[in-house]
């Protein structure tokens, strides 16, 4: 499958075949690829001088391939953790590619042969409960955007919902009676329930009634009527975390995304004491693994480690219950 035509069709029906009918693909997995491959096919017109719909599969070769992904971190300042995602896109095509094209199976393997990047673990960012408070008083009450943003907003600490998730919402997803719980399709198409809290219950209350909008409609329209967009939800929350640093100085040099309201739910929980296992089905995990990078960003499950051990030059205690009234007063 040398011709031009042969890899066009071979790209489409990757979309088409392999992503839509087979495996389902999500919108967003959709788009992602979408875009690797627009990035991929725009770098080897300007590489080879060739029309991306004149190419063949020949020419995306490993050397190509990579020489690609590294103009990303050069030229464009992609993270290696994006570069790692742009690379698993076109590891799944190279794959189906070796199905649908046998003959080629040398270039193939040599282009799945790349390797992933290894890049720095950091800790994950997420917020104390001092800097939510600060947050959520940033958006002004008087204002229609105000209004809506401080909804938003708490509904995200409060259920660690995605930024796709949150803004892909509308009322019919939202129960606001006995058993409150908002309800969304997340990674997988699993569909997942999470229990709201009374402050939250109340604010979407206060919202339903302020926008009056029937079930179809989105939670959280942009001024235009539609649903916000993800650049949407992301430039309201810089806006109002330069806000809450004016009253909060621990906001100074912290970079707060939509996935940090989804941390910080995450650590929250982990605070008080909940089960890991809860917190995984509570965020849509497909394995509990990933809650293993809360626990190395708590410091203060740490330090409750540490006082739980003796110095090296100190005596091992025995444990002494309290008093009864200490004991009551230490239960306030």
């Amino acid at each position: 499958m040398t011709t031009t035509i042969a890899f066009a069709t071979l790209l489409e029906t990757f979309f088409t075949d392999r992503l839509l009918r087979q495996k389902r693909a999500s919108p967003h997995t959709i788009a992602s690829y979408r875009d690797t491959f627009s990035l991929l096919l725009r770098f080897t017109q300007q590489r080879l001088g060739q029309a991306p719909s004149a190419l063949a599969l020949d020419d995306l070769d490993a050397p190509l391939i990579s020489a690609f992904l590294d103009d990303l971190e050069h030229t464009r300042g992609t993270s290696a953790r994006s570069r790692n995602v742009r690379l698993a896109a076109i590891h799944s095509f190279f794959h189906y590619a070796a199905l649908r094209a046998p003959s080629h199976s040398g270039l193939i393997q040599r282009v799945l042969a790349t390797p992933s990047k290894r890049y720095d673990r950091t800790p994950i960012a997420f917020l104390t409960d001092v800097e939510i408070e600060a947050l959520l008083a940033a958006p002004d009450p008087h204002t229609w955007l105000g209004r809506r943003d401080r909804t938003l907003l708490l509904l995200a600490v409060q259920t660690g919902l995605r930024v796709s998730e949150l803004s892909g919402l509308c009322w019919q997803d939202i129960t606001l009676g006995t058993g409150a719980h908002v309800r969304c399709q997340g990674k997988g198409r699993k569909e997942r329930c999470t229990p709201l809290r009374k402050d939250a219950i109340d604010a979407l209350r206060a919202w339903q009634r302020e926008e009056q909008s029937p079930p179809e409609k989105p939670v959280f329209p942009s001024t235009r009527g539609g649903p916000l967009r993800r650049d949407g939800v992301a430039y309201l929350l810089t806006k109002h975390a330069a806000t809450a640093q004016q009253h909060c100085p621990s906001f100074h040099g912290k970079r707060v995304t939509p996935h940090v309201l989804r941390h910080s739910a995450a650590m929250t929980l982990l605070h008080s004491g909940v089960d890991s296992a809860v917190i995984a089905m509570w965020l849509g995990h497909e394995t509990m693994d990933t809650i293993q990078v809360y626990l190395h960003a708590s410091l203060e499950l740490k330090q409750q480690a540490l006082d739980k051990t003796t110095p090296v030059n100190g005596k091992a205690g025995r444990y002494q219950p309290d008093d009864d009234l200490l004991a009551f007063l230490k239960s306030l």
